[in-house]
């Protein structure tokens, strides 16, 4: 079986990337030949990589050259089945590991003025990519749509005329051997590094794109915490100076550790009595199926895939994105070390339902009814 595989960028730290690099890696051990269609990506052996790397200028320019070379080189290829991870509608399968944009951008708008959401709403960009997506989801030569929760399917059904007979979900997979609760042997070494104390509660956030991903309100329900706490703050963004301000005027600028993007999360995960994740829209981010195969609790929200798997004071906790209040006291209910053990143990137990064979098992079954 030949599938082909489209993914425009490679970021290391991109929660979506990193999906695509594990699924590749999965696919390996069954009897899948795997094409990977990008502009640029990370060597996997066995794969063949196949480079589309048009010149542009601005991103929308970007996402239409990448998508028009893309069709010109799938024509001359021959895949049994073609598997989009782009809003490109050449492929038989697409697997919306980006969500529903149009679901996204109003999500996005609840932390917006007035004059922000007009500006928005103006977007070329935007626009294109949401024609992109009806385009996509409405095409007649669209076989299937993976679907990584039952929140991005339950928003394909109310925004698109797609057959619900076409969308399956399949679930992030995790390296349950890579992440497990042993790397918590490694918590007083880290904590010597970082300059934590040993009875410290910690907090660990990890995720690129801070607005996005919650960390202002992250910092306002730290504030409230008990003195004793830290927060480490893992990931990339281009406003990183704001964020670090916003822990000043809080004054928890002491008790919060601005780490910048790591290739290696284990070490962070091996100190965290928590990984706060209130994203305003995220279809199931990865950092999810990692905290907790660590065994961590994690506390998310409703607007996030990961809530699925989440069951309040017992793995974790789910509340609004924007809800500080709600942030705030489940992360004080997490400062007790004992309820933060107990809670790990249950996670790792979640965890261990999602491991990468389990996810390249659902994708081959997938793949050969398709091809009948």
């Amino acid at each position: 079986m030949h599938i082909a595989i489209i993914r425009q960028r490679y970021n290391p730290y991109g929660g979506a990337e990193r999906f695509v690099s594990r699924a590749l890696v999965a696919l390996q051990k069954t009897d899948v030949k795997v094409s990977l269609l990008a502009r640029t990506w990370e060597s996997i052996d066995g794969v063949d990589f196949i480079e589309c790397q048009p010149f542009y200028l601005g991103r929308l320019w970007r996402d239409w050259g990448f998508a028009r070379q893309v069709r010109q080189k799938i024509a001359g290829l021959d895949a049994d089945l073609v598997q989009s991870h782009e809003r490109i509608s050449c492929c038989d399968i697409y697997r919306a590991g980006d969500g529903v944009h149009r679901v996204q951008l109003a999500q996005k708008a609840r932390c917006m003025s007035w004059l922000e959401r007009v500006f928005l709403s103006l977007s070329l960009y935007h626009g294109y990519v949401k024609n992109a997506e009806k385009k996509l989801f409405e095409s007649p030569c669209l076989k299937a749509v993976i679907c990584n929760s039952l929140m991005v399917k339950r928003e394909i059904l109310q925004h698109f005329a797609v057959d619900a007979k076409k969308i399956h979900v399949i679930y992030n997979g995790v390296d349950t051997t890579l992440f497990h609760p042993a790397v918590k042997r490694e918590a007083p070494v880290v904590k010597l590094a970082l300059n934590l104390p040993d009875t410290a509660p910690v907090f660990v956030f990890v995720g690129s794109g801070f607005e996005r991903k919650g960390l202002r309100q992250v910092l306002k329900a730290f504030a409230g915490l008990p003195e004793a706490c830290f927060l480490l703050v893992v990931g990339y963004d281009k406003r990183s100076r704001f964020y670090k301000k916003e822990a000043v005027r809080l004054k928890i600028a002491a008790r919060v550790k601005f780490l910048g993007p790591q290739k290696n999360v284990l070490p962070f995960y091996a100190v965290a009595d928590a990984v706060v994740l209130p994203t305003l829209y995220d279809p199931f981010p990865n950092v999810a199926l990692e905290a907790l195969a660590c065994g961590v609790a994690l506390i998310t929200s409703t607007t996030s895939g990961a809530a699925e798997v989440v069951i309040d004071h017992e793995n974790g906790f789910v509340c609004d994105a924007l809800d500080v209040a709600g942030i705030q006291n489940a992360m004080a209910s997490l400062c007790d070390k004992a309820a933060a053990e107990r809670m790990g143990q249950h996670a790792r137990v979640t965890a261990e339902q999602y491991d990468l064979d389990t996810m390249a098992a659902h994708l081959t079954e997938l793949y050969r009814k398709l091809l009948g």
